[in-house]
């Protein structure tokens, strides 16, 4: 480079810091303060942008979150579902059985009903036939029984059990022994008299005074006297029966069971 054009340059340069430093210093300061508000300026959005950023991952957060409850309620929602479904599978399964156990009741109901005409009918007709005690009120137990069978608001069960019971009373007539006050009607005329009841074995009447015994003649289905040396076996099995004297042993007249 050339000696002139070196200086040149030189002398251009210091013109230009002369330049500079004769500028004012007003003006110099404001731009020394627009640089410091577009600091401030530019420092305040980055806060304002990060605010925003931080807002921003605060409502995905939330949103995640109830994202996460929403799943785990669908999740309980689904186990709910499965097992209600389950109980109704069950439930209809069960009303099934029951449809057909009803229709199974109806038809054994439908069944049962005759058997039960056709076994108070012979109950009856073993009463008419079998010693005459108590008639009354085993005509009367038989008499309601059948006003049972034909009552629609009492269940089958229900009129069955009565049956059955009444079939257990008879039975057990056989095994008791009783005494009880009846009016009889003896050589015509009606008598008031102890009966005394044994089992099926025997059945006797003896007077309230205990004056005259008599027994029930099976053959002859009729009442028939007995000789006056009974009376005092008579008279003490009915006390004994009836609780006023002491157990001991009865000693009544049987009549031998006829041969076939």
């Amino acid at each position: 480079m050339s000696t002139s054009v070196l200086k040149a340059k030189m002398r251009a340069g210091v013109m230009g810091v002369a330049l500079v430093s004769l500028m004012p210093l007003s003006a110099l300061a404001d731009q020394t303060d627009d640089i410091v508000n577009s600091g401030i300026a530019r420092g305040n959005s980055a806060v304002a942008s990060q605010k925003r950023i931080d807002k921003l991952a605060e409502d995905t957060e939330k949103v995640v979150s109830k994202y996460h409850q929403q799943r785990k309620s669908v999740e309980v929602l689904k186990k709910f579902n499965d097992r209600m479904r389950r109980t109704l599978e069950a439930q209809q399964v069960a009303m099934q059985k029951l449809e057909r156990s009803i229709e199974d009741a109806s038809l054994i109901e439908r069944q049962i009903v005759p058997l039960m005409l056709r076994m108070i009918s012979g109950l009856d007709k073993f009463i008419e036939a079998d010693v005459p005690f108590k008639l009354e009120e085993r005509r009367a137990r038989v008499a309601r029984i059948r006003g049972y069978l034909t009552n629609a608001n009492i269940a089958a069960a229900e009129r069955f059990r009565q049956v059955l019971d009444a079939y257990s009373t008879e039975s057990n007539y056989g095994k008791t022994i009783d005494v009880y006050t009846e009016e009889l009607d003896l050589d015509g005329a009606k008598r008031t008299v102890n009966v005394l009841q044994v089992g099926r074995a025997g059945l006797y009447y003896q007077t309230i005074d205990g004056t005259e015994s008599g027994y029930w003649e099976k053959s002859d289905k009729q009442w028939k006297a007995l000789d006056s040396v009974h009376n005092e076996g008579i008279t003490k099995a009915i006390r004994i029966s009836q609780g006023k004297a002491s157990k001991d042993l009865m000693t009544l007249p049987i009549i031998a069971p006829e041969t076939i």
